[in-house]
């Protein structure tokens, strides 16, 4: 397969040693009780939710992290292509990450202040209003919500519904949103339809059969039709919500054309267009935010993951003439996380200030490149696609060409095998899906393609 940079020798992951400290005797977990791997993931699967997920397809108990690099209890390391699901834009641990959230515990801060003013709360919102699409900031206001991007979202609903007076939404095939009532209405897999959803551009499966720059225009034109179809049963929507890269959806890169149309479109017919930027933003996807790609300036901004340095803080940004809202109308007692701020401001700045986006632009093409070679040889790789470190590779039966979700999850186990943390995510849960942190070095991406490389004609060799 093509080279991303000079050939090294991968990693094999140690086995069978321990480590000391947390699994060693007399470490945490109380007496009496075992402290090596399987008597915690027992008692993990004794106590917690039925709903629990990574845990169940990373059978891991992670004691040390830093980097790419996760140490597991059982000694083995592990090369983190999940990055806590695109939290982790500068890997584990980073030294500027940590000397922020010891700055605020050295300094006898207060931990936790509601929506009060602060020295941190100043300072993050400085630095992320000088990353954001200058003519939004000129004219922004922000609103930190509850921890997670899920409360952003129903923030930035509850939002345009109230500036608009509408409560229809227009939201997208594939879509993920989150795991709230709001958020799961808006998501691909409603089960329940109260929204209006339009079909988002994909060449692989394009739903009119055509691909490329005609599908996505297609799709614009029937968005188009229907809003303006005095019959087409759509009343004006009081906003519409979009991923620039559809990332559970199956690592879906908007068309940097087809997304101007729909900001032409809503624009000219007074709906506030959201850009759900939670996993695309702060440098993902090859540019500050995935909106940047096209030119696009969104009404409203929905931020989360990286922007917390590591730790819980979710945000919406969005026009002043939108903040119709009266005292109190939303709210989150862990709005002000003041840690969380401080990790989010020195990962911003260091963004910023050492081109990571432009870094995991590069990359992530070479790393792209890499992997179509891959799949000429491969007949079960349906298609390689993404966006930076923003990357999905579909897996298909070689006979029909329809999505092999039980290959897609043996290429997962194959890879973690090997000592690789790769996830799923697309319609069938068939894509593989790599999330490296922005911090890649071109040899530690040779170690995951190579890795990666192996794994995929492992699975197929194999039953499933």
């Amino acid at each position: 397969m093509p080279e991303v940079a000079p050939e090294i020798t991968p990693q094999v992951p140690q086995q069978g040693s321990r480590l000391p400290g947390p699994c060693a005797p007399g470490g945490v977990g109380g007496p009496g009780r075992s402290l090596f791997p399987d008597g915690i993931l027992r008692r993990q699967a004794q106590r917690e939710s039925a709903a629990r997920t990574y845990a169940r397809s990373l059978p891991i108990v992670p004691v040390r992290a830093r980097g790419l690099t996760i140490e597991g209890a059982d000694g083995r390391r592990y090369l983190d292509c999940l990055s806590g699901a695109g939290t982790l834009a500068l890997g584990h641990n980073h030294p500027v990450v940590l000397e922020a959230i010891r700055g605020v515990l050295d300094s006898g801060a207060p931990l936790h202040v509601l929506d009060l003013a602060t020295p941190v709360k100043d300072a993050f919102t400085t630095e992320l209003f000088a990353n954001l699409p200058p003519q939004l900031a000129a004219d922004a206001r922000i609103q930190f919500c509850g921890p997670a991007g899920t409360d952003a979202v129903e923030a930035a609903l509850k939002l345009v519904r109230t500036a608009t007076g509408r409560s229809g939404l227009l939201t997208f095939t594939g879509a993920y949103h989150g795991m709230t009532a709001g958020a799961l209405d808006a998501s691909g897999g409603a089960p329940d339809v109260r929204v209006t959803r339009l079909p988002y551009p994909q060449d692989h499966r394009c739903p009119f059969g055509v691909g490329g720059p005609e599908g996505a225009e297609l799709g614009a034109r029937w968005a188009e039709n229907l809003l303006d179809d005095p019959k087409g049963g759509v009343p004006a929507p009081a906003g519409l919500i979009v991923e620039p890269v559809q990332g559970e959806g199956g690592v879906l890169p908007a068309p940097d054309a087809w997304l101007r149309r729909m900001r032409e479109i809503t624009e000219a017919r007074g709906i506030p267009m959201i850009s759900d930027e939670v996993q695309t933003g702060v440098g993902r996807t090859g540019a500050f935010w995935g909106v940047d790609h096209a030119g696009v300036v969104p009404d409203v901004m929905v931020l989360s993951k990286a922007i917390g340095g590591s730790l819980p803080l979710a945000v919406i940004v969005y026009r002043a003439g939108l903040d119709v809202w009266t005292p109190g109308a939303h709210a989150g007692t862990f709005r002000g996380n003041q840690l969380a701020m401080a990790a989010g401001t020195a990962t911003l700045a260091f963004v910023r200030e050492n081109r990571l986006a432009e870094r995991a632009a590069a990359l992530g093409e070479r790393m792209l490149t890499a992997l179509r070679g891959l799949a000429s040889a491969q007949p079960c790789v349906g298609d390689v696609r993404g966006r930076g470190l923003m990357i999905g590779v579909e897996l298909v039966d070689p006979d029909s060409g329809a999505a092999a979700p039980a290959l897609a999850a043996a290429v997962r186990q194959e890879c973690l095998d090997r000592g690789l943390i790769v996830e799923l995510g697309g319609r069938h849960n068939a894509v593989v899906r790599l999330l490296p942190p922005l911090t890649l070095t071109d040899e530690q991406a040779v170690a995951v393609l190579d890795r990666l490389a192996d794994a995929i004609p492992a699975a197929a060799r194999r039953p499933y």
